[in-house]
């Protein structure tokens, strides 16, 4: 019994590994606050990519989406240092539902962490999202 145990751990062990199953690629997050839901997938955190990328979502049934998300978002490494976006690439202000890329460039070193803060008009404290990347 226990060398068949041990037998199906390890198949799923190399699965796992196989399938990149303990990346540590950052995953989404989201924040419902005011009735809008803000949801963040970071790509491509590599140091060689051209760019950090970071898929934003926003969606809400009331009110107008109309951030300026290039002017309202803000990066911060774990040293403590500012990075402001270098460009938005998706839906224009306005509208129920929006969609894009929010573009920084690459931070050198690699930090052991981020945060991607996005303040929002009538939001008493910035949403802010946290990634470990070390």
């Amino acid at each position: 019994m226990r060398s068949c145990l041990t037998f199906f751990i390890s198949g799923i062990l190399v699965t796992l590994l196989a399938a990149g199953g303990f990346a540590a690629e950052p995953g989404v997050q989201r924040s419902c606050a005011g009735g809008v839901t803000v949801a963040l997938t970071p790509q491509n955190l590599t140091t060689s990519a051209k760019s950090w990328d970071f898929k934003v979502v926003l969606d809400t049934h009331s009110g107008d989406l109309s951030d300026d998300l290039v002017k309202s978002s803000l990066l911060l490494d774990s040293a403590g240092k500012h990075y402001a976006p270098i460009a938005w690439d998706g839906a224009p202000p306005g509208g129920h539902h929006r969609e894009g890329v929010l573009r920084f460039k690459p931070v050198f070193p690699q930090p052991q962490s981020i945060e991607l803060q996005i303040t929002r008009s009538g939001e008493a404290a910035p949403r802010t999202f946290r990634w470990q990347l070390k």
